[in-house]
């Protein structure tokens, strides 16, 4: 992804390393500067005492010199040592050189398995125009297919292997946020919006309500004057304490534009890892986790009510911290009334169902698991506990549903039935089988059904547009950056 105008200004640490040495620009200015002198690759060899083909290495960006030869070749090519080292090509065809040169060195043109342009004096000035070109029209359109829906799918499952590897725990994170924690003086207890809004002071940023936010954004953080701009509007689906303490995430964690959408994907996982961490802190959260587990009384309500947060991001904490404190090992499942799944995590063998990329996501939950069977229970008020038989094995599942603007979801944790013994529910005698992914489990309808209706039917599908479509574009997809620009230039003299 090339350079962006979202790139976040990094902070330049104070250091007394010298900067890295820019080969390719060197030797370009080098040649250029031989050349103005009237001087051949024999003529500097001769002025330096090193072989022409050496320099003719260090001309194509393809050695480093040491300093001492640096010093060489500024004397004799009668220029200081910054001139010959500085920044700026000394001229368009010197510059596109470079350009091409770094862009032939660059994995994307090693992918496309091409013969490299030889870069010499001889190379007309147009071919170099078209061939510079046309590496900028080839990164244009990488750009604006790199967030199909099959490159997510591909970076969602490699993020959910990661995950699973990591058992969801994150230390990097955890440390991250106990310092904010340590830095306001909070150690348990629901995080209230007092004490965000000190967060917030003294990570250095002012808090705006406002009611003309960018359509696209859930938050907009002015880096300029330290300013993080939030809906006035209340009926949200998300939390507003988290949706600030993301935002505040991006900054403490130091994240820069996304390279792709993977990175996207990434860093949204970890903004949403730094809030929940800030709500429910590790120490208190593990401490009131471990005594549920002495009691035998392992709730995901509990969790919620203790920490005064939404029942999802109290599972999701739960599998957090789950397998590396309390050894056990879970999963979870965000499930729409139409019975497809929005999130999911396992690292405790569960078949979820998956297309042929390894994506979850999008796919049908099975009919029999608790995930799909509590939208038929009527009291909706008690966490639904189920068994469910499995090829995989036998899981407990505990679930419940929350309504959003986008319909109802039901939202389950479960775990492997050795480990059921630590959970409140476990006593239930709700059990049900499912043989999914075998297709007469619940995905072909029963022969009885099939033989009256078979022939008989003609539905009219509900169409969903959105799937013929491409992701949105951009470092942040679905962002307008005209939009949050013009926001943030409306907002600067307020």
């Amino acid at each position: 992804m090339p350079p962006s105008s979202w790139n976040r200004k990094a902070a330049t640490p104070p250091s007394t390393a010298a900067p890295e040495l820019d080969v390719i620009s060197l030797g370009r200015r080098v040649r250029h500067l031989r050349k103005a002198a009237g001087m051949t690759l024999d003529d500097l060899s001769a002025a330096v005492g090193t072989a022409p083909s050496q320099l003719s290495l260090i001309e194509n960006g393809k050695r480093e010199p040491k300093l001492g030869l640096l010093q060489q070749l500024a004397a004799a090519l009668n220029v200081g040592i910054d001139q010959l080292l500085g920044a700026e090509p000394p001229n368009r065809r010197a510059a596109l050189e470079i350009e091409l040169e770094r862009y032939q060195r660059s994995p994307i043109y090693e992918s496309l398995n091409l013969p490299k342009i030889r870069i010499s004096s001889r190379l007309p000035m147009d071919v170099l125009e078209s061939m510079v070109g046309l590496q900028h029209e080839l990164e244009r359109k990488l750009n604006e297919q790199i967030a199909t829906p099959e490159e997510a799918r591909r970076a969602n499952g490699e993020l959910r292997a990661m995950m699973r590897e990591r058992n969801n725990y994150f230390p990097e994170y955890e440390a991250e946020a106990q310092k904010v924690l340590t830095s306001v003086g909070h150690t348990t207890g629901p995080l209230s919006q007092h004490v965000i809004a000190d967060i917030a002071a003294h990570l250095g940023f002012s808090l705006h309500h406002v009611g003309d936010l960018p359509h696209s954004t859930r938050s907009v953080t002015d880096l300029k004057n330290h300013r993080i701009y939030l809906t006035q509007n209340q009926r949200t689906d998300h939390d507003p304490r988290s949706v600030l303490l993301q935002a505040l995430g991006h900054y403490v964690l130091g994240h820069q534009t996304p390279k792709n959408y993977g990175d996207f994907l990434m860093q949204r996982v970890a903004t949403n890892y730094f809030a929940a961490a800030l709500m429910l802190p590790e120490k208190a959260t593990v401490e009131f986790l471990q005594q549920a587990k002495q009691a035998k009384e392992i709730a995901v309500e509990d969790i919620r009510d203790a920490f005064a947060v939404s029942y999802e991001t109290a599972a999701h904490r739960f599998t957090n911290l789950a397998t590396e404190h309390l050894d056990i090992r879970t999963h979870f499942q965000k499930t729409h009334q139409s019975g497809i799944i929005y999130k999911a995590y396992e690292n405790d063998g569960v078949t979820f169902p998956q297309d042929h990329t390894g994506a979850i996501e999008g796919q049908p939950s099975c009919k029999q698991w608790t995930s799909r069977v509590v939208f038929d229970v009527a009291d909706k008020f008690r966490a639904y506990n189920q068994y469910t038989d499995t090829p995989a094995g036998t899981y407990w599942c505990t679930a419940r549903t929350e309504r959003s603007a986008n319909g109802e979801f039901s939202l389950s944790v479960g775990v492997p039935y050795a480990h059921v013994k630590w959970f409140r529910g476990r006593d239930t005698t709700e059990r049900s089988k499912s043989t999914c992914p075998d297709e007469n489990c619940c995905k072909r309808p029963p022969a009885e059904l099939a033989s009256e209706w078979a022939g008989n039917a003609w539905p009219s599908a509900r169409a969903h547009s959105h799937l013929l479509a491409a992701m949105p574009p951009g470092a942040f997809p679905g962002v307008d950056e005209t939009e949050v620009y013009s926001f943030l230039q409306a907002h600067s003299g307020s």
